[in-house]
């Protein structure tokens, strides 16, 4: 990996940075778009490529249960078996020990899964993680971490946040003993739920590796824990964290969370939000989220975004008709999605351009002004931003929402 940050923000803690992969380059900061499967539901790689793309995350514990690593090794990686040639990441199969928890036992050794499809035992170890994302080939792969909910107290918080630690060491080992370190890229995954204490001296000890990892990720969040705690774990991790490495909030995926994480820092986020949420019937705009499941569109015939340049917007798709196939025609999931990639690429873009130019703290302003309207902004967000020297309120009347303040447009029956 070649990393090269190639500007600042001189308010916020934001950046721009080229990242060098052996497929590509990705510029940062950036979303990923999740094909947990080798594949984003409905769209061809040729499509997600046309759209800007050029890093998605594939999931490691799924593509070793389905298809298998025979299969990936006879295709040649999972970038052939998927027909993608640009940038790829895969996780490592920690966050399956919180949404599979009922599958897991957590042992020093590593995380015993039973297959949910068969009840068949997997002993899920640091070295098999590393050694199952090496034939699935991807350019960035993370350690086996111990993941716990973030809503976890208690000791367990303190021993999950150890022991990544100590399988971040037994990571490295295999990955160095490999011989596959000039291709494939470890990153390091800071632990210690929203405990700032267990934070610092995960953050402490996971630094001291610094020459064995190319990147680190801040892990064990958005798991339903308060945004004003969120986002003061975030800053407090993205200021200790060097300089010189790619940053990356993992899970992450509201466009609000997106600029708040890019003002204090982060430069690489992942999310199924925006192509779950578009098989919802949920198209996300600069206005806000617009639920075209909901009748008030049925006879609204203007496209998605006049100003959007996804193919379903430059099509002229209107929300009637997407209204009309969403419950219906798997077409119109389809199109949400492709528009939903589209809005993350260039929420992350416009952010680029914006901390290039010299005018991020504006492009701020405006996007919350606009996402938001008279709706409020989120305290959170004004909270964080305000760390960062960003104040939202300043020649603003808009009022201040307490609480998560996520903008939503709910069922009719509701």
């Amino acid at each position: 990996m070649q990393f090269e940050v190639i500007a600042k923000c001189n308010t916020t803690r934001a950046r721009v940075s080229r990242m060098t992969l052996a497929h590509g380059v990705t510029m940062l900061p950036t979303f990923m778009p999740v094909a947990t499967q080798a594949a984003i539901k409905g769209l061809t790689p040729e499509q997600v490529e046309s759209l800007g793309v050029t890093l998605i995350l594939n999931n490691t514990y799924h593509l070793n249960l389905r298809p298998g690593l025979e299969v990936l090794e006879q295709a040649g990686g999972a970038h052939k078996f998927q027909g993608w040639d640009r940038n790829l990441l895969t996780d490592s199969g920690g966050f399956q020990m919180v949404s599979l928890n009922k599958f897991v036992t957590i042992t020093e050794e590593g995380a015993l899964f039973a297959s949910p499809f068969t009840g068949e035992p997997t002993m899920l170890t640091p070295e098999e993680s590393i050694s199952i994302q090496h034939t699935i080939g991807a350019d960035i792969i993370m350690q086996l971490d111990d993941v716990v909910s973030s809503l976890t107290t208690g000791p367990r918080v303190g021993e999950a946040m150890e022991r990544s630690v100590r399988w971040l060491d037994r990571c490295i080992a295999h990955h160095l003993k490999s011989g596959k370190s000039d291709k494939q890229n470890l990153f390091a995954i800071v632990q210690g739920g929203l405990d700032p204490v267990l934070r610092d001296r995960c953050l402490d000890d996971m630094i001291k590796r610094h020459d064995g990892v190319a990147g680190y990720a801040i892990g064990g969040l958005s798991g339903g824990e308060e945004k004003d705690t969120f986002w003061r774990i975030i800053k407090q991790c993205a200021e200790k964290l060097p300089e010189d490495r790619p940053r990356y909030s993992m899970g992450i995926g509201f466009a609000e969370d997106l600029l708040v994480c890019v003002a204090l820092g982060v430069d690489m986020a992942d999310c199924v939000f925006p192509t779950r949420t578009a098989r919802f019937g949920v198209a996300l705009t600069r206005n806000g989220p617009l639920n075209l499941k909901l009748s008030k569109y049925a006879n609204d015939f203007r496209p998605i975004d006049e100003i959007c340049p996804c193919p379903t917007c430059v099509d002229a798709a209107s929300r009637a008709i997407l209204h009309h196939a969403i419950t219906h025609e798997t077409a119109a999931a389809h199109a949400l999605t492709l528009h939903n990639i589209v809005f993350q690429a260039q929420v992350m873009g416009n952010a680029r351009e914006a901390i290039l130019a010299g005018t991020f703290p504006q492009y701020l302003r405006t996007f919350f002004a606009e996402y938001f309207g008279d709706a409020g902004y989120p305290e959170w967000c004004v909270n964080a931003l305000r760390s960062v020297g960003v104040d939202l309120l300043e020649n603003s009347s808009v009022k201040v929402v307490p609480g998560n303040g996520a903008k939503w447009e709910y069922s009719d029956a509701s």
